[in-house]
Parts: C-alpha cells; structure tokens; sequence
C-alpha cells in the first residue's frame, strides 16, 4: 500500500364535388358542368395528426440533443439523480482546450484530492482520498484509516478538517469517511474502470510523504491484476521500515508481512510513480474522471534498489477499480463496518 500510514385533430376527407347529370334531352349536349372534374382518387386522403402524448415529448428530446449535444445527458443526469449523496457523473471535468493534457487534468480534480492524517495506537498513518459529495464525503483506502482514534484532513486549499468513519469494506480495503463542517468542496467525477484498456494515459494525485498535491502521469500497464493485501486487522503488525503498505502479487510478499488477516482484489496496475502516502488518492484519465482508488505500490529493498532508501517507486503501483468503488458506496454510506 502507498501510504506511510457519479383532441386528435384531422382535416376530414374532402368530398368529391364532381356534378351529378339528373337527366337530360336525348342526343342533346350536356351542358358542362359547373367545376372541372376532379381527378379520381385511388385511396382515402392523408390524414394529419399531431404528435402527442409521450412521442411528441421524445421528438422534443430528440432535437434538444441534436441541438446541445453533450450538455442533454448532463441535464437528463441531473434531473434523474436525485439522492442526497449524488457524485458527480459528468464527463467535462477538463476543459476542452486543456483536455488530454496532464496540466489540463491536475488543474480541474486538484481540487478534489485531500491529504488524511489518522492517529492511531501504533503511530501516525498518512494517506490520501477523494472527495465524492461537495458536503466533504471522502472516499479512501481501508488501510490509511484502520484503527484511527482521530482523523484530520487538509483539503487543496490549505483548510484542515476533523473527519468521522462512516463505514469500511476492509475486504475491498475500502473506506469512507465524512467531513465535519465541510460544505462547497468540490466532487471528482467518477469514470468507468470497464472502458480502460492497457496503454491509456493516466494522471495520479496524492500526499506522498505528506507532500499534498503531489502530481505523477504514466500508462494503464496492466488489468484484473490479483492483489493480496491486509484488512488493517493486524494493526500490532509493524510497517515496513521501507515505508510501502506489505502487499502480496504472484506469491511474493512486497514491502513486508501482510499478517494473517488478509484480502484479494482484481487491481489495475499503472507505472505512474506512486509512493508512501499516495494510499487513498485518485487515478485519473485524461478526461479528469477517476478510473481508480490508489492503493498499493511496489518498493524494492535498499540492496535491490543500491541505495540507502528503496521507498521510491519502481513503475509499479496498483489502483481499486472505480466500478467496483461504485458499487460498494451503498453500503459503506449505509454505515457497514466490516
């Protein structure tokens, strides 16, 4: 791990006003008729009607889309999203002209990183999170905040908060927490893990070594990577003095002893420098959505890296999908503690 601790109207059929001859002179012309005739109908007249009731309404729908294009399933999103704890789903969190760019990104979600700090019997765990609702709801990783007696959290502005548990998934190696006093942040928007694909540019943000804003890019180098990590359980567990969170990936213990109690997840893996710290914070596309939850980075030994510090990132780091974040804010907002 890398901390150091969302009426019938129609026209009536016309009738034919062909004159009719009542009789006549035999031989005799007929006198002509009052009207030129008209051409025979080979079926009934059109009809007209006006489009009602739900057809007009989709019709309506239709050529506001082709009008306003991307803004409609904005508006539809708002209109239809009405829970208390609604996260923002929109896709426009970069600007146009500054999107696909790594400043483009970090200037819009910046904003929605926050750094935690939780006392806890054992010491002082630092990580990072995301703020999901803008009443300062923060979504962050199990692990940074097990076993915390107090939390405090700074938010990008420099304001520091205290924070309260409102409930954990320690088998996801989930957590979420909320704000007191906290109003007008600002929500990251929350992407969709499924659309990711090994190659695509990524933009990490976090409080590596407290170092609050901390911004790293790189690729998605790998997907459904099998993740073993501990639930926070076995917190008289000691933290590697190299300062990563213990993980284990292909049977490997990495950054020390997991302990006993302990926890798998499918992860995506990325080169973005992740270090101590960034535990909790975002990984984001190039549109400024989150596509994952930070969580796990790899460091090698002080005699594998040659140096007296191995803390450093090597190019591999992990991230909790998005997806599966999604689907477990229910739960965790419902207060389940597990």
């Amino acid at each position: 791990m890398t901390e150091t601790f969302r009426p019938s109207g129609e026209y009536p059929p016309q009738q034919s006003s062909a004159p009719v001859h009542h009789g006549g002179t035999q031989g005799a012309w007929p006198p002509p008729p009052a009207h030129a005739p008209e051409a025979p109908r080979t079926g009934p007249a059109p009809r007209r009607r006006r489009a009602k009731g739900p057809v007009a309404l989709l019709a309506a729908v239709a050529i506001a889309a082709a009008a306003v294009g991307g803004g409609t399933a904005y508006a539809v999103q708002t209109l239809t999203d009405q829970g208390t704890h609604s996260s923002a789903t929109s896709t426009d969190a970069v600007p146009t002209s500054k999107k696909g760019t790594v400043s483009g990104v970090a200037e819009a979600v910046g904003p929605s990183i926050v750094e935690i700090s939780a006392a806890t019997a054992q010491g002082k765990s630092t990580g990072s999170g995301v703020i999901t609702t803008s009443g300062g709801e923060i979504v962050t990783n199990n692990h940074v905040i097990a076993g915390a007696t107090s939390i405090k959290v700074r938010t990008a502005d420099g304001k520091t908060y205290d924070a309260e548990v409102v409930g954990t998934d320690s088998k996801k190696d989930l957590a979420l927490i909320q704000l007191k006093g906290a109003s007008g942040l600002k929500p990251a928007t929350l992407g969709d893990s499924d659309s990711v694909k090994v190659g695509d540019e990524v933009v990490a943000i976090g409080s590596p070594e407290g170092l609050t804003g901390t911004v790293t890019s790189g690729i998605v180098s790998a997907l459904e990577r099998d993740v073993t990590v501990s639930t926070g359980e076995d917190q008289e567990q000691p933290r590697s003095p190299r300062g990563g969170w213990p993980f284990e990936f292909g049977g490997q213990e990495f950054n020390g002893d997991t302990g006993s109690s302990k926890t798998t997840y499918k992860a995506l893996q990325t080169d973005a420098s992740l270090n101590p710290g960034n535990s909790g914070g975002g990984l984001f596309d190039m549109n400024g959505n989150v596509i994952g939850i930070n969580s796990a980075m790899y460091s090698p030994s002080s005699a594998q890296a040659g140096a007296e510090s191995g803390s450093g990132s090597v190019g591999l780091g992990f991230a909790i999908p998005i997806d599966t974040v999604k689907d477990d804010l229910g739960k965790l907002r419902s207060g389940s503690k597990t």
